[in-house]
C-alpha cells in the first residue's frame, strides 16, 4: 500500500534566483540617469565598478548567504549574528525603510510606461498635475499590495516574465543599435573617441556616483531564497555570477548604444523619465518600423516595474520581520497573516509612501518629482548597502566562529581589504549624494531640494528610534519589564 506519492518540494532554480535579483538591481532605464549625469565617461565608471565593486559585492553576498543560510532575515541576520542585536535591528530598519522611496519611484515608472502606451509621446507632464500624479502613484501601491496577497506565486511569475523580457529588450536594443550604426546610422555623440570617455573628476562627478551604486546594488535581496534552492552550495554562486554578467552587459554596452542615438553633450531635460522611450522610438525610426519598438518596450517596462514592486514588497518585508531581536520591534509590526506575510509592514509602507508623496507635492512638475526621487534613492540605498560590507568585514574578522560552504577570498587580510574598500566607497558616495543634482548651487530650487533630502533621510531613518520605545511600552504593559 506504500504507493502514495511523496510530498514534492518546490525548489527555485539558480536562473530564477538571478532573475529575481536582476529585477531588483537594474533595468534598462537605470543606465539613463548616469548617462545624463556623467556623459560618455560613465562607461569607464561602469567598467571600474563592475570589477572593483559589483563582482566582489555579488560574491560577498554569496558567502554571507551560505554562511547564514538558515536565517530568515537576510542582511539583518548577517549583521545581527556577526556583531550584535542592536546593529542587527538598525540594519533591518534601514533595509526596510530604504525600499519605500524606491517603491514610490517604481510606481511612478508604472504610470510613465502606461502614459507612453496610451499617449504614444512625452506629454504626461502637460496632461497630469503633480497632485494627481501623486494620487495615482498611491493607488498603484495600494492595489499592488492587495494583489500580491491574493495571487499565488505572483513573485516568481512576474520576475520570470518581467526580468527575462527586460533583459531581452535591453540586449535587443544593443544589438539593433549596433546593426543600425553598421548600416549607416550617424553616431549622435561627437567626438566619439578615447578622449570622450575620460572622466572629469569633480564634485558633481562624485556626488552622482551614489546613483550608480543604487543602480547596481541589491544582490543580498536573494539571501532569503537560499533555503528554497535544491543545492545552494553550488547553485547560489552561479546565480550571483550570472547576475554580475547581466548587470555588466546592460550597463556597459547599453550606455555605448545610447551614445549612438543621443548626444552625450546635449541631453533632453526629461531624459531620466522619458529617455528609454525616446531610445526605442529613435531606434524604430532608424530601422523603419516607426513606434513599434517603443510600444513593445512600454509594455515590457510596465510588467518589469510591477515585478519590481512584487520583489521589493516581498523581500523587504521578509527582512523586516524575519529575524529581529524581540526587544526592538513591536509585536504588532511583525505580526503575520494566515499566508505568512507581515501585513502591518505593508501598512507602514503605505503610510511612509504617502509621506514621500506629500513632499513631492512641493515640487513644480512631474519631471522634477521623478528626478528628485531618483536622487533620494542614490542617498538612502547606498547607506543600506554599507551594512552588507560591514557584516562581511565583521564575519571575516572573527571567521573562526563561522562556517560557510563557499568562501570569497580565502586569505583573511585580502578579504578584509576588499570588504573595507567597498564599505568606505559606498559610505562616501551616499553622503555626497545629498548634493542636489538637477539644480544649480545657490538657487531656490537647490536649497529646496537639499532641505527635502535632509528631511527625508532624518524622518525615514529617525523613525527607527521610535520602534524600540514602542516595544518597551508593550513590554511594560505585558509586565515583562518594570
Amino acid at each position: 500500500m506504500e504507493t502514495l506519492e511523496p510530498n514534492k518540494t518546490h525548489y527555485l532554480r539558480w536562473q530564477v534566483i538571478a532573475l529575481i535579483d536582476f529585477v531588483t538591481i537594474i533595468s534598462f532605464e537605470n543606465i539613463f540617469y548616469p548617462f545624463q549625469n556623467q556623459g560618455l565617461s560613465v562607461v569607464i565608471s561602469w567598467i571600474f565598478l563592475l570589477f572593483s565593486y559589483v563582482i566582489p559585492y555579488a560574491l560577498i553576498s554569496s558567502q554571507m548567504s551560505l554562511t547564514f543560510d538558515n536565517q530568515a532575515g537576510g542582511l539583518a541576520s548577517w549583521v545581527r549574528h556577526s556583531s550584535n542585536d542592536t546593529l542587527g535591528y538598525w540594519t533591518s530598519w534601514m533595509y526596510w525603510v530604504q525600499s519605500v522611496p524606491y517603491i514610490v519611484d517604481v510606481s511612478n515608472s508604472v504610470i510613465v510606461s502606461f502614459s507612453w502606451m496610451f499617449l504614444g509621446n512625452n506629454t504626461l507632464d502637460d496632461k497630469m498635475s503633480p497632485f494627481w500624479f501623486g494620487i495615482l502613484t498611491f493607488v498603484i501601491i495600494l492595489v499592488f499590495i492587495m494583489l500580491e496577497n491574493v495571487i499565488k506565486n505572483s513573485l516568481e511569475i512576474l520576475s520570470l516574465i518581467g526580468g527575462g523580457a527586460m533583459f531581452i529588450m535591453s540586449a535587443l536594443f544593443v544589438l539593433l543599435a549596433s546593426y543600425a550604426v553598421l548600416h549607416g546610422h550617424h553616431i549622435a555623440t561627437q567626438p566619439f573617441n578615447w578622449g570622450a570617455f575620460k572622466p572629469t573628476f569633480s564634485l558633481k562627478y562624485f556626488s552622482t556616483t551614489g546613483l550608480l551604486i543604487f543602480a547596481m546594488s541589491g544582490a543580498e535581496l536573494a539571501a532569503p531564497y537560499v533555503v528554497q534552492m535544491r543545492d545552494p552550495k553550488h547553485e547560489f554562486p552561479k546565480a550571483m555570477w550570472l547576475l554580475a554578467i547581466m548587470t555588466g552587459f546592460l550597463t556597459i554596452f547599453g550606455t555605448l548604444a545610447l551614445a549612438m542615438f543621443f548626444n552625450a553633450n546635449h541631453i533632453p531635460h526629461d531624459f531620466k523619465m522619458n529617455g528609454p522611450y525616446y531610445a526605442f522610438q529613435l531606434l524604430g525610426n532608424s530601422l523603419g518600423v516607426g513606434k513599434l519598438l517603443m510600444y513593445i518596450f512600454a509594455v515590457v517596462q510596465a510588467i518589469f516595474m510591477m515585478a519590481q514592486l512584487a520583489v521589493l514588497l516581498d523581500a523587504s518585508s521578509r527582512v523586516f520581520a524575519g529575524d529581529v531581536a524581540d526587544k526592538f520591534m513591536p509585536k504588532w509590526l511583525t505580526k503575520k497573516n494566515k499566508k505568512g506575510r507581515p501585513i502591518h509592514s505593508y501598512t507602514m509602507t503605505t503610510g511612509l509612501s504617502l509621506f514621500l508623496l506629500l513632499l513631492t507635492g512641493t515640487l513644480p512638475n512631474i519631471n522634477t518629482i521623478y528626478n528628485w526621487l531618483l536622487n533620494i534613492n542614490g542617498i538612502i540605498s547606498p547607506y543600506k548597502t554599507c551594512w552588507v560590507f560591514f557584516a562581511f568585514v565583521a564575519m571575516r574578522w572573527h571567521q573562526d566562529k563561522f562556517h560557510s560552504d563557499y568562501t570569497f577570498i580565502k586569505n583573511r587580510t585580502g578579504a578584509l581589504l576588499v570588504g573595507g574598500w567597498c564599505l568606505a566607497f559606498t559610505f562616501i558616495c551616499a553622503t555626497l549624494g545629498f548634493i542636489p543634482q538637477e539644480a544649480k548651487f545657490g538657487t531656490d530650487a537647490f536649497n529646496h531640494q537639499l532641505m527635502l533630502n535632509f528631511i527625508t533621510v532624518i524622518v525615514l531613518f529617525g523613525l527607527g528610534f521610535v520602534m524600540p520605545w514602542l516595544r518597551k511600552r508593550e513590554q511594560r504593559r505585558e509586565g515583562l519589564i518594570d
